[in-house]
């Protein structure tokens, strides 16, 4: 275990959210860490899709629809809503 310097306003802020959840002090601030991993992801993730060509995104719904089509499970054309 380590100290981290918090004012005490923080400290007692995490403490509540975390009594709340009812888990450690030490848990929630990995939870916090690994939401803030996970949004960051999610974050590239949008900058890329937004930045890629309309040639490459055309490419990408022709083969996700070739594989909706020879997945032969019935379902409906899901590709549609991204077009």
């Amino acid at each position: 275990m380590t100290t981290i310097k918090v004012s005490r306003e923080t400290r007692d802020l995490l403490k509540e959210q975390a009594a709340a959840q009812h888990i450690p002090m030490d848990s929630y601030l990995r939870k916090l860490a690994e939401d803030a991993e996970r949004e960051a992801r999610w974050a590239r993730l949008g900058e890329a899709i937004a930045n890629t060509s309309a040639e490459d995104m055309e490419s990408w719904r022709q083969e996700a629809r070739e594989w909706d089509r020879l997945a032969g499970d019935g379902l409906e054309n899901l590709n549609d809503d991204y077009a």
